[in-house]
C-alpha cells in the first residue's frame, strides 16, 4: 500500500469549548473533538463547508482532496491550530497585502513535533535580505529578477529536503503550484480570502503596494482560486485545502508537524479522514 504521510488533510484543533448539557442518546459525531478523537463516521454527512473524508482505512481517491472552509463560523467553532503531517507541505496564498506574511511568521513553528525543522519559505524574506545588503540604495525593480531566481532556488532545495514546509504563493503564477504538486508530495493549500479594500490597506501599511493593473490580475486569479476550492477542487495534486477569512486568520495560532522526519514522495497517497 502506499504510504500516506505528508498528504493527509490538517486535523484542527479547537480552542477551548463551554461545557456541553448532557444528552440523552448520541449518534454518530461529525468534526473535531474537544479529545481529539476522530469526527467523521462512515456515511456521514459533512459539516456545513467541509468535506466528509472517507474513514481510516477505507479506498480513498487522491483525486478527491479534503476541503474545510472556516469562512463565516462563529469565533467558538474556529480552530486555534491546524495540525500537518510529518514532511508535508503548505501553500499560503491570497491577495497581496492579505496577510500571508504576518500569518506565516506567527503560526509557522521551527521545528515539527519529532524535533525535524519546518522552513518556512516566503520571496519577501529574500527581498529584505538582499535590500539590507549592498542593493538597498538600488530601486527593487532592477534586482527583483534576481530575487526571483533566488527564492525559487531555495524552495527547490526545501521542497528536495523532504521536511516539513510553509510556502508563500503570490496567487497568480499557477506553475509555481503545479511545480510544488510535481514534487512527489501532494501538497496542503491554505487559502486566505480577504475583501480587496482590506488587502489594499495591508499593502499600504507596509508601504509596499502594487500597480492597480498588477492588483487586478491578482484579485482575478485569487477569486478563480477561492471559487474552485470552495466548489471542492483546488489545484490538481493537492492533497487538501482550507479557506480562511480574516476571522479565521485572525484566531489561528499556530501550524503544527507530527514528528517522523522527511516525507516519503507519494504521490498517490490517498488522504485519510480529518480529525
Amino acid at each position: 500500500m502506499p504510504e500516506t504521510r505528508g498528504t493527509a488533510p490538517p486535523r484542527l484543533v479547537p480552542g477551548p469549548r463551554p461545557p456541553r448539557e448532557p444528552h440523552a442518546a448520541h449518534g454518530p459525531r461529525r468534526g473535531p473533538h474537544p479529545d481529539g478523537a476522530p469526527g467523521p463516521a462512515e456515511g456521514c454527512a459533512p459539516a456545513p463547508g467541509e468535506a466528509c473524508a472517507p474513514a481510516a482505512g477505507g479506498a480513498a481517491s487522491p483525486a478527491a482532496p479534503a476541503v474545510t472552509d472556516l469562512r463565516a463560523r462563529p469565533a467558538a467553532a474556529l480552530p486555534a491550530e491546524l495540525r500537518f503531517p510529518a514532511g508535508a507541505v503548505v501553500v499560503v496564498s491570497g491577495l497581496p497585502g492579505g496577510g500571508k506574511s504576518t500569518l506565516m511568521h506567527r503560526v509557522v513553528p521551527v521545528a515539527d513535533d519529532g524535533g525535524a525543522p519546518v522552513h518556512r519559505v516566503d520571496s519577501q524574506d529574500v527581498r529584505e535580505r538582499w535590500e539590507r545588503g549592498r542593493l538597498r540604495r538600488v530601486p527593487y525593480a532592477l534586482y527583483r529578477p534576481l530575487v526571483r531566481v533566488a527564492h525559487y532556488l531555495g524552495l527547490r532545495r526545501v521542497l528536495r529536503s523532504g521536511r516539513g514546509a510553509v510556502v508563500h504563493d503570490c496567487g497568480t503564477q499557477r506553475w509555481v503550484r503545479r511545480w510544488i504538486a510535481r514534487g512527489g508530495r501532494r501538497p496542503h493549500l491554505l487559502l486566505l480570502d480577504v475583501p480587496p479594500e482590506v488587502a489594499r490597506c495591508g499593502q499600504r501599511s507596509r508601504g509596499r503596494g502594487v500597480s492597480g493593473y498588477a492588483f487586478a490580475r491578482h484579485r482575478a486569479a485569487t477569486r478563480r482560486l477561492i471559487g474552485d476550492a470552495a466548489a471542492g477542487r483546488p489545484p490538481r495534486g493537492f492533497a487538501s485545502a482550507v479557506l480562511l477569512d480574516r476571522a479565521a486568520a485572525d484566531r489561528l495560532r499556530a501550524l503544527r508537524f507530527d514528528g517522523g522526519g522527511p516525507a516519503p514522495r507519494a504521490a498517490d497517497a490517498a488522504p485519510p479522514p480529518l480529525v
